[in-house]
């Protein structure tokens, strides 16, 4: 083994050494495991830490409990579901259409993002744009915080209040398992090659892992205001 590698894996416990030509890693670090790759080239050793491992399980475990947690809103009586916020805002009924409307136009650009970055993949060596990759978590956490930026949101993105209940959540589970292949099928950073426009909140443009996040957390603010209007019914009760 190379002395500089030795020296390299020395700094960081826990780390697994496959000997060839490759140095497949794991260890800890900003708490969360992160896998690492030692790449060996002819001109000596090239250190480059993915971290996009991580940044998948993390995006991946968040969207999983966010659309569990919205699936319980489907288990409440009709006359919270109806109930209409004293703002005059819509009822949970249509905050759930409304969700599911606006997966269904965001995961569009999910799904062309995804197939631009594969391809782009195939015919580019990107692993130096993984190199101190991560996502802007605090920029986009504030999209899952109700009220805390004015959204002004496309008209074709309004509820009609003319679905079904159980249409929404069976749309609503299709999305769910949509996200979750879309993200396994970028599962080495292909994901941070293509990246779209999104003028919300002046993200400017982002790459399919951050638009993936974004449709997580837009279904956390909801989630917020759904639980506001929650305790605003039990209040009037």
């Amino acid at each position: 083994m190379d002395r500089a590698v030795q020296s390299f894996i020395a700094c960081y416990p826990g780390i697994f050494y496959v000997p060839g030509n490759s140095a497949i890693m794991r260890h800890s670090l900003r708490r969360t495991l992160v896998h690492s790759v030692i790449l060996l080239s002819k001109n000596g050793i090239t250190l480059k830490i993915l971290m996009i491992q991580d940044i998948i399980d993390r995006i991946r475990d968040e969207l999983g409990k966010t659309f569990n947690n919205l699936f319980h809103w489907f288990e409440i009586d009709d006359k919270l579901l109806d109930h209409i916020p004293a703002n005059g805002g819509w009822a949970i009924r249509q905050i759930l259409e409304h969700i599911s409307l606006t997966n269904h136009f965001l995961l569009i650009l999910i799904r062309k993002g995804t197939m631009k970055s594969i391809e782009i993949a195939n015919n580019t060596e990107y692993s130096s744009l993984l190199i101190d990759y991560d996502l802007d978590w605090e920029k986009l956490k504030m999209i899952g915080e109700h009220r805390s930026f004015e959204w002004n949101r496309p008209g074709h993105m309004e509820p009609t209040s003319e679905i079904l209940l159980i249409e929404v959540k069976e749309k609503l589970f299709e999305q769910k398992h949509e996200c979750l292949s879309l993200l396994s099928q970028v599962p080495n950073g292909e994901g941070v090659l293509y990246k779209t426009m999104m003028s919300v909140n002046n993200l400017g443009k982002i790459d399919v892992y951050h638009y993936i996040y974004f449709l997580v957390q837009h279904i956390n603010r909801h989630l917020m205001q759904m639980k506001k209007i929650k305790y605003e019914f039990i209040a009037k009760e």
